[in-house]
């Protein structure tokens, strides 16, 4: 059967990204929303052109507002660890919902979510529920230098701990994706009491604590992840617990974004490196929002209504929130994902970097569990500054590439790519097919 030149074009699969309906939401978002989006990465300042409004999601797939497919490596920024709209989840979240939508008083599901979350992090003996990671992570810091009496905390370059005060001092993510490491709005007073050292970086901590007896906390991802995946060095991790230890300072690790993602046990179960306090948000609220911190019982003891410590939150251990969160954890605990993740985004990742260097660019890819980064710069990358050496214009077009043949990125160089359950070998095949266009159109 002889098909025509115009039957084979009325075939072709259209391309994802296009002015048509995501253009004219974005115009009438911008009439009512603050750049038109609810988050400043949304707003594709990094990348140009438009963002895509998203209508559904399925699996690993989404489908934008004119009803185009693309193969989706943002989730969410995170929290999709088993896809868009996993049946356990959607089933929980709706039983759930039979019951009520909120109740500002306490329910059983929430102590067995909390139940379950100390399982998996032992180091969390007690358990306070939020609403956000920001929550989470500026409710720590609060408790941590009421424990200690200090007032200072250390933070890494590149990090990012949410938008609080204290964190958007040389901030990680969309503050370093805008070119706005610190942000108007927050008081000398304030920003003063934040001490920045490079990441990846312990002789600077250790001289730093040998020179201060007034920080209360040091804060970190175990794996940075929002100046790109930038993995811990070997003994980095180690040698944080060792310094903060001998001065009596408190270890934080943020796992907003590496909790339930690295193992079932977060970047210290895998990294083998207990904290003292925890942050976690994301996964463990199966899409929903959610954050969560804790610590030892003796730690926590000092948060109201047990000590003096105010926090709040009339949101907190919301029920629906709380019954997708179980049911995505219960799915992690009984499949164990992980090591089939992890394997398959180092295949990813080193197929990418095959590309690459056939197409002749210059690229380095950093992973982490099921988490992986392409920077446009010959690498390596193990700080905020080496990341900032990448390419962003380059990168751009190499997302607009992929974007057009279906393939979804984070919309900056400076966020991850997230692996999901839902990414099976023949998406992944699709993937990498778009990969290698983008890298010979480049």
């Amino acid at each position: 059967m002889t098909i025509t030149v115009a039957e084979r074009q009325k075939k072709r699969p259209k391309k994802f990204h296009r002015r048509g309906n995501s253009a004219a939401l974005f115009e009438r978002a911008k009439k009512v929303l603050v750049g038109g989006v609810n988050s400043p990465v949304r707003a594709y300042q990094a990348v140009g052109g438009e963002p895509v409004f998203v209508q559904r999601g399925k699996g690993a797939i989404l489908w934008d507002a004119d009803g185009r497919r693309a193969i989706d490596f943002v989730g969410s920024w995170g929290p999709l660890i088993l896809g868009h709209g996993p049946t356990a989840v959607l089933r929980a979240a709706r039983r759930a919902l039979r019951n009520g939508t909120t109740f500002g008083a306490p329910t059983e599901l929430e102590i067995r979510f909390a139940e379950l979350i100390r399982q998996a992090v032992p180091s969390m003996e007690k358990v306070r529920l939020v609403s956000s990671g920001t929550e989470a992570t500026m409710s720590a810091v609060r408790l941590a230098r009421a424990a200690t009496s200090c007032a200072k905390i250390v933070k890494f370059s590149g990090c990012y701990h949410g938008h609080a005060d204290a964190f958007l001092v040389q901030a990680g993510s969309g503050a370093l994706t805008l070119g706005a490491p610190t942000s108007p709005g927050i008081p000398e007073e304030i920003s003063r009491h934040t001490l920045v050292i490079p990441y990846n970086n312990t002789d600077r901590l250790r001289s730093l604590l040998e020179e201060r007896s007034d920080v209360a906390a040091v804060i970190v991802e175990p794996v940075a992840a929002n100046m790109g995946v930038v993995p811990p060095a070997e003994g980095f991790l180690e040698a944080l617990r060792e310094a903060t230890r001998r001065h009596g300072t408190l270890l934080i690790f943020d796992e907003v974004v590496t909790g339930f993602r690295l193992s079932w046990g977060g970047a210290q179960g895998a990294f083998g490196v207990t904290p003292d306090l925890t942050c976690l948000g994301k996964i463990i609220g199966g899409g929903f929002p959610i954050g969560a911190f804790g610590g030892s019982a003796g730690l926590m003891k000092h948060l109201s209504p047990e000590g003096p410590v105010y926090q709040a939150g009339t949101l907190s251990g919301n029920p629906v929130t709380v019954s997708a969160g179980f049911a995505a954890l219960k799915v992690l605990r009984e499949n164990d994902p992980y090591a089939g993740l992890a394997q398959k985004t180092r295949d990813l990742a080193a197929e990418i970097r095959s590309l690459a260097r056939r197409f002749r660019h210059d690229v380095t890819v950093n992973a982490a569990g099921s988490m992986f980064t392409v920077f446009f710069t010959a690498g390596p990358v193990t700080d905020e500054d080496s990341a900032k050496r990448s390419d962003t214009a380059q990168y751009a077009r190499f997302f607009h590439h992929l974007l057009d043949a279906g393939v979804y990125f984070p919309p900056s160089q400076f966020e991850a790519c997230f692996m999901s359950t839902a990414h099976t070998d023949g998406v992944l095949k699709k993937a990498l097919k778009a990969v290698h266009t983008a890298f010979k159109e480049l």
